[in-house]
């Protein structure tokens, strides 16, 4: 009989072989897990994209040429275990958001 041990390991096994799987194809959900987020914490992430997206379409409506600040917004209230930079293109290369996405990206680059 397996003990609770030896199954939690054969999972955090799979979990690692899944990760591999996933990370290519969605780079976000891959991130999700290796920096182990609740889904609360997730919903919050996208709560904070939806917010800022938001944001940025109705800037652009208002012709706003500066969006530097929405970078500042996201950077300051994404979760602690993420990092910005990764969790920037990993939503990109998951096409989440990639319009914000891009302008984040842009904003990055720019500075």
């Amino acid at each position: 009989m397996e003990t609770n041990e030896e199954k939690l390991r054969r999972l955090e096994f799979y979990q690692e072989i899944l990760l591999t799987v996933i990370d290519q194809s969605y780079p976000f959900y891959a991130l999700i897990i290796k920096h182990e987020l609740s889904k609360q914490e997730v919903e919050e992430v996208y709560q904070l994209c939806a917010k800022l997206d938001y944001e940025f379409t109705k800037q652009k409506e208002e012709g706003f040429v500066t969006f530097s600040p929405l970078l500042t917004h996201f950077v300051g209230m994404l979760n602690y275990k993420l990092e910005p930079h990764e969790t920037i293109k990993a939503l990109y290369d998951q096409d989440i958001y990639p319009e914000l996405m891009a302008l984040l990206t842009k904003i990055i680059h720019e500075n």
